[in-house]
């Protein structure tokens, strides 16, 4: 289900003295948040002034944040990004969540979680009563659509996807 606001991130800690922030990313890439020109903060709305990579984080100067003080106090807390911002052709794992999961015309389950992995990420398919649970690639090959509009997702399984199978 499509959210209003995706968490992009925490504000670990303040960067030099006129109120930029340090954030831990959660998106997929640092870059990612370099795209924004709002994000949202404990409800309020705030400009994205600046925004440059540093390692693997985010340095970050919000409009309104003037100086280290008003930064600290931002310690912790999370940055949202709008989700009408967001490109509809991206799809983040908490969306996922909930999401009534079909192959060939019949439900198999709903995702109750998306795992990491190296090469790509992993669908787990929930059980219903008289169902199996499933792990499914989230690769092109097995993921035909994805209708978060509709809280549906079409896929191809293959053996050995079924978790319960030899």
């Amino acid at each position: 289900m499509k959210q209003m606001y995706i968490d992009a991130g925490e504000i670990v800690t303040t960067h030099g003295v006129r109120g930029e922030m340090k954030v831990l990313p959660w998106l997929d890439c640092p870059e990612m948040l370099c795209e924004f020109e709002r994000c949202r903060i404990d409800g309020k709305e705030y400009e994205i002034e600046s925004c440059r990579v540093q390692k693997s984080c985010n340095l970050v100067k919000l409009s309104g944040i003037d100086t280290m003080e008003a930064a600290q106090a931002m310690r912790g807390k999370t940055v949202q990004l709008y989700r009408e911002d967001i490109d509809d052709e991206v799809i983040f794992a908490v969306e996922l969540l909930g999401v009534q999961v079909f192959c060939e015309g019949e439900c198999i389950g709903q995702i109750i979680g998306v795992d990491d992995y190296p090469g790509n990420s992993v669908y787990v398919v929930g059980k219903t009563p008289d169902k199996a649970e499933y792990m499914i690639p989230a690769v092109k090959a097995f993921i035909l659509s994805t209708d978060l509009e509709k809280n549906e997702m079409q896929v191809k399984l293959i053996e050995g996807m079924r978790i319960d199978e030899n």
